[in-house]
């Protein structure tokens, strides 16, 4: 069987912690900034952890498992 390729999409927006979690980015950071409030511009600036039904999805786009 072959091996199973990563889905290079998925590669550069996750990251794998060394205990395995899987980190992202948060919406809504992009772009239009202005209106948004400063408190809230650096909330959504740091990473948060992928859970839920979605996290096993991403282990199996990323070749994990």
């Amino acid at each position: 069987m072959p091996k199973t390729k990563t889905h290079r999409g998925a590669a550069k927006r996750f990251a794998v912690t060394g205990t395995g979690r899987i980190r992202r980015r948060k919406a809504f950071r992009a772009h239009l900034l202005e209106k948004k409030s400063t408190r809230r511009t650096r909330r959504l600036g740091r990473t948060a952890e992928v859970t839920g039904g979605d996290r096993r999805r991403v282990q199996r786009l990323l070749g994990r498992s």
